[in-house]
């Protein structure tokens, strides 16, 4: 669901971070705002109306849908809903990568950003 595919929609970034934690695991949507805040460092908060938002937006085009079965119901609360990334959804987010790192090439080419080996190089010293 990028901007060149022929999905319909915008690929926005609350969107794409919810692929990201989709494509490890199934999860439901505090699981999603929870872990969307620590893979940032808690840079992104997804607030629960742009959460619930972008995942209706995902199921309708596609990108995910509800799961039928529940990781563990006797452990869970039955008004959680888990989601599931599809192929269409992962497809989506993997060119969603390669666009994103395409940029950050073009970032490093014009001294935006360093090199990709200096962090490790720097943070080994």
């Amino acid at each position: 669901m990028t901007r060149a595919d022929s999905s319909p929609g915008l690929f926005t970034p609350a969107m794409f971070h919810i692929l990201l934690v989709l494509a490890g695991h199934e999860c439901h949507g505090f699981g999603i705002m929870q872990e969307v805040a620590e893979q940032t460092g808690g840079q992104v908060r997804l607030a629960p109306g742009t959460l619930y938002r972008s995942i209706k937006q995902l199921v309708a085009t596609g990108m995910i849908v509800e799961c039928d079965e529940r990781p563990d119901p006797a452990l869970d609360d039955d008004r959680r809903r888990y989601y599931h990334i599809t192929d269409q959804g992962r497809h989506a987010a993997q060119q969603e990568a390669e666009r994103l790192a395409q940029l950050v090439q073009v970032a490093r080419a014009r001294h935006l950003l360093p090199r990709a080996g200096r962090f490790l190089l720097e943070g080994t010293e």
